[in-house]
């Protein structure tokens, strides 16, 4: 049976599989990323868990995979295969293509980026399916996007398309690392949401979750948080949407995950905002967390459709 590699690298894990022709998921396993062993250990890993994945394709289904996918976090330059810059990784100008491709016997490989590759998922068999043009959001650590682009993610001229995290939203406010001071995902990532709730409530380990549940039971300390970080979420999508007249905003990540607390006051807030700009639906995205993996095993069945049509 013939199957691609697909593999999502995270900062704290990574999700691997093989996929079908049909994209039905042939064998899932998952492993820590171990990023506090350093750069190069964690390469390895990446390396190794292909290797492994290659392996037990031969051994169950009769043949090694065909191609490989990846998709990584931070800066990547999907054309050369490198992957550039990762904050969270602590790698610079890994040239993971031919690593990867070296290590599994010479097959093709391809590199995207997690969001993008998410995007790639949720466009062609999530919940944009039916979209010809979305914006893809999911609200994670951080705040990213991926604009598709009839049936394609826009990388941009340098790779950093859909950066809408680093949209400011609130000038002079919370500093970001990327050096700006309020930026989007300052204020409006399940990480921020986390930060700001467990100060509200006093509970240091309190998260995002956490704030979501509180907010449902109508805490008013949660509410406050709560609205601060939609009406952000609402400037920097109207943003956005004033820029790309997408049809279909699909929100994802860790806060997604609160449903209707969430979507009722986003979408009303992304309403009142809105002037001459035609509306485009808000919905929750339909892969999860699978969406990145799911998204690589995609790229490499492209990689093998290239081959044939040329």
């Amino acid at each position: 049976m013939r199957n691609v590699i697909a593999l999502d690298v995270g900062g704290t894990g990574m999700k691997a599989a093989l996929v079908g022709a049909d994209g039905t998921v042939l064998y899932e396993a998952r492993r820590p990323t171990g990023r506090e062993r350093g750069a190069d250990a964690v390469i390895e890993t990446i390396l190794a868990f292909a290797a492994e994945l290659q392996a037990l394709g031969r051994a169950r289904f009769g043949a090694p995979a065909a191609a490989a996918g990846v998709a990584v976090p931070g800066t990547v330059d999907e054309a050369s295969g490198t992957a550039v810059y990762s904050a969270n990784l602590d790698w610079r100008d890994v040239p993971m293509r031919a690593l990867l491709s070296e290590r599994l016997g010479g097959v093709p490989v391809a590199l995207g980026h997690d969001v993008r590759t998410g995007g790639l998922a949720e466009g062609r068999i999530g919940a944009g399916k039916d979209a010809d043009r979305f914006l893809f959001v999911p609200l994670g650590t951080g705040i990213a996007g991926a604009i598709g682009i009839g049936g394609r993610i826009e990388a941009g001229a340098h790779g950093s398309a859909g950066e809408i995290g680093h949209i400011v939203v609130r000038p002079g406010g919370r500093e970001c690392a990327c050096g700006q001071r309020g930026c989007l995902e300052t204020l409006a990532s399940a990480a921020a949401v986390g930060r700001d709730w467990a100060a509200a409530c006093g509970d240091p380990q309190a998260g995002a979750a956490d704030a979501a549940k509180a907010v449902a039971a109508g805490d008013e300390r949660a509410l406050a948080v709560w609205h601060n970080a939609v009406d952000a979420l609402a400037d920097g999508l109207v943003t956005a949407l004033t820029l790309l007249d997408p049809q279909m905003l699909i929100i994802g990540g860790g806060l997604a995950e609160a449903g209707d607390t969430l979507f009722v006051p986003l979408r009303e807030a992304v309403r009142r905002r809105v002037t001459f700009q035609p509306l485009p639906s808000i919905v929750p995205a339909a892969l999860g967390d699978a969406a990145g993996c799911l998204g690589a095993g995609l790229l490499a069945w492209d990689l093998l459709s290239t081959e044939v049509t040329a």
